[in-house]
């Protein structure tokens, strides 16, 4: 069994421009709000959920982007609402949001 129930990296590599990069995104503050609103949902810790910053996962030209374990499902997002979306329903329910999928 798996450390965490669900394992989420948000990519917060930064390029020069004019490359994309999904720190340009705002993806620092993102990867931020997301851990917070973890621990305010009492998700967070050993067996539950958690929220890290991982650097380049090579597919900043999609992003900004995460990835969420053990499915392995890749996520860009807009803004809050669409990270309150993904948490809601696939990080806590279990449910992949198709209409954020990459």
């Amino acid at each position: 069994m798996s450390y965490y129930h669900r394992h989420v990296f948000f990519c917060c590599n930064k390029r020069e421009p004019p490359e994309k990069c999904c720190s340009g995104a705002g993806a620092a503050e993102m990867q931020a709000y997301a851990k917070e609103r973890i621990k305010a949902l009492g998700q967070n810790g050993k067996g539950r959920v958690r929220i890290n910053k991982a650097g380049c996962l090579d597919r900043c030209e999609e992003g900004p982007v995460f990835v969420v374990y053990p499915e392995a499902v890749w996520y860009t997002y807009v803004d809050r609402e669409d990270v309150d979306e993904i948490i809601d329903r696939h990080v806590v329910g279990g449910e992949i949001v198709e209409r954020l999928r990459i």
